[in-house]
């Protein structure tokens, strides 16, 4: 089924109704709808099925015959604060997180981090949000995922997670595995650090530490940094889905 994305403000009655350019070129010329197309669409809480009554340059309409409730996002709230990584690779990280499900993903400068975003940051917010968006139509995800603005380690407000895990190649014995195992209540909210290229800087490691991170080993190889995001993105939505 075509999926796309709406906001409450697109619904008039049992009406769904799409005027941004973008979406309907999408729908009309990648899509190629016609009248009478099903169509799902969701708003960040619920899905629609809907059937398509209109379509002309400016204005798609949809009757909505069915509303589901979300059955596709996890229980948990999981962010991810990636250390800027190079263009592509950040990209795809981007991407990746969405397909899996996270809350949030924060864009952290950290000591190592070699790439600069002075002037190109409201640009590179544009591009991962438009990635985001496209990524989660073609997973059929519902809630939308918060790219947030570029922060620096310091300006995170870490009093806001129950658990924060921040996989390190240093580490030897602290497994996620082990870490898990041990807790006796599913944290509501959960934060993971990834380290950049160069990985973190050991005075990182320590203000992590006071600020309540658990450290743990990803195993005996050093996984990149994108290759890290993704395997303990995947690794805790699984065990928490």
């Amino acid at each position: 089924m075509i999926n796309t994305i709406i906001s409450v403000e697109n619904i008039h009655n049992n009406i769904i109704e799409i005027t941004d350019k973008k979406d309907i070129n999408h729908l009309k010329n990648v899509f190629r709808i016609n009248i009478g197309d099903e169509i799902r669409a969701s708003d960040g809480e619920k899905i629609y099925i809907s059937k398509v009554l209109f379509i002309d340059k400016n204005n798609i309409k949809m009757q909505i015959d069915k509303i589901c409730c979300d059955a596709y996002s996890s229980k948990i709230r999981l962010d991810m604060g990636i250390s800027l990584i190079k263009n592509d690779k950040m990209d795809m990280v981007i991407q990746k997180l969405t397909e899996l499900g996270v809350d949030s993903i924060i864009p952290i400068i950290t000591e190592r981090v070699i790439i600069n975003l002075k002037e190109k940051e409201e640009k590179k917010l544009e591009k991962w949000n438009l990635i985001s968006r496209e990524t989660l139509k073609q997973c059929q995800g519902i809630k939308k995922v918060n790219i947030c603005n570029l922060q620096k380690l310091q300006d995170i407000d870490f009093d806001n997670y129950e658990l924060i895990i921040v996989p390190y190649e240093c580490e030897n014995e602290n497994t996620i595995k082990n870490l898990l195992s041990n807790i006796s209540k599913i944290p509501e909210n959960i934060l993971v650090i990834i380290g950049p290229e160069g990985g973190f800087a050991p005075k990182e490691i320590t203000f992590l530490v006071n600020k309540g991170a658990k450290i743990v080993t990803l195993g005996k190889r050093i996984l990149r940094a994108e290759t890290a995001s993704i395997v303990v993105g995947g690794i805790l939505l699984n065990e928490f889905m």
